[in-house]
């Protein structure tokens, strides 16, 4: 565990762990269910041997690309630096542990950036490393180093600790804050800059939401497009009552659209051979995986809505890190009324619409102490529209 030699970063060290996070980055989109990390070697006259990051789940991790990126050059790793933006893990997982790897290399010693606190590591690695003969330096907490590290792998930290996967709710809207005309048009309200910066947060995500009144209106595919990609992320519907069409784009190729239902597709409302038949359908398309998961009523039995905290838990169990919500003003309303939402992402574009789809259809509320309150933690310029993150408070920072 951290001693009271931690966190006395030099110069250099708070250099090379930024390289090593941006090396993290290369992870996005990639590395899921595992974290996003980044590792730089180095001697200790500043010559770097090898630098990494972690590779698609089952690969290998940041460390081991590091070192072979070294051997493969011949370098000596005895006595050099690492320097990692997450605690090296200490388990045998589905690859060997990196700790090891370090220690069989002669690593002198290792930075990093912030423990894991998956419960095979959390202190663990750093603990080994040290039984081994290997200085090890932990940053601050607090630093701000630490907690870009954090940030980056903020859906990891919360399935691990909470058993909940982040969840981005996206609204691209007027600055009325209208989603969509009377009519349900929405395409397109923000311009193509706005668009392609969406597809890069979906990019993020292990997996994205829509609900049915989504797939029925707008028929979307809710994949990456915009932007490269070495995995697309898992895709996810809210169908109380599995009307999803078979044919509907969402069920295209490639992977399998997991749908989550109520009371057995809504057998509450006395559709029970109706339901049937529509499950029958959409399995036979091969393309789904669904589960009935029913909010309870108060009678203790279970209804026709989607129960969406015991929905996040699954999904957490399912090893969804980051879950990117794109959906509309009804489910938006349940997901936030419910206190389910970790984040929003929205785009605001200068334009007035009027009467319209508002962002999500709760209240009204009698008193302002009642609104839902958030904290702005980023507004950016995006082409011509504005980027807005905020969070609920005591959430800002993971």
């Amino acid at each position: 565990m951290p001693t009271a030699a931690d966190c006395a970063l030099t110069p250099l060290d708070a250099q090379r762990l930024a390289e090593a996070l941006q090396l993290a980055e290369q992870a996005i989109g990639r590395s899921d269910p595992n974290p996003r990390v980044g590792c730089v070697i180095a001697r200790h006259d500043g010559t770097v041997l090898g630098r990494g990051s972690t590779q698609a789940a089952g690969q290998a991790h940041a460390e081991v690309m590091a070192l072979r990126e070294a051997a493969m050059a011949g370098a000596d790793t005895h006595g050099a630096t690492a320097w990692v933006t997450l605690e090296p893990c200490a388990h045998h997982g589905r690859t060997p542990p990196c700790c090891e790897a370090l220690v069989a290399a002669g690593i002198g010693r290792v930075v990093v950036a912030t423990l894991d606190p998956f419960p095979e590591v959390d202190g663990r690695g750093v603990e080994r490393l040290r039984a081994a003969g290997v200085e090890v330096v932990v940053a601050d907490a607090s630093s701000a180093i630490a907690t870009a590290a954090r940030e980056l792998n903020l859906g990891f930290f919360s399935r691990v600790r909470r058993g909940l996967p982040w969840v981005r709710m996206k609204i691209a809207a007027s600055l009325d804050g209208r989603t969509a005309l009377a009519n349900g048009r929405s395409q397109w309200i923000t311009g193509p800059l706005a668009r392609a910066d969406g597809h890069a947060w979906r990019r993020r995500a292990s997996a994205t939401l829509t609900g049915i009144g989504t797939v029925l209106e707008d028929d979307p595919r809710l994949d990456v497009r915009e932007v490269p990609t070495a995995r697309q992320p898992q895709r996810v519907i809210v169908d109380s009552r599995l009307q999803t069409p078979v044919r509907a784009r969402i069920l295209q190729p490639p992977g399998t659209v997991w749908i989550y239902a109520g009371a057995e597709g809504s057998t509450a409302h006395g559709e029970a051979g109706a339901a049937a038949a529509r499950r029958a359908a959409l399995e036979a398309t091969g393309a789904v995986d669904i589960r009935c998961l029913a909010e309870p009523t108060a009678a203790g039995t279970g209804g026709g809505k989607v129960d969406l905290a015991a929905m996040l838990s699954d999904l957490a169990r399912r090893g969804v890190n980051e879950l990117h919500v794109e959906a509309g003003h009804k489910l938006n309303a349940s997901l936030l009324r419910a206190g389910l939402v970790d984040e929003l992402l929205v785009y605001l574009a200068p334009k007035l619409i009027g009467l319209g789809r508002e962002m999500a259809a709760f209240g009204p509320i009698t008193e302002l102490t009642e609104a839902l309150a958030f904290r702005f933690i980023e507004a950016s310029p995006i082409g011509d529209d504005l980027r807005i993150r905020a969070r609920p408070p005591g959430r800002e920072h993971f």
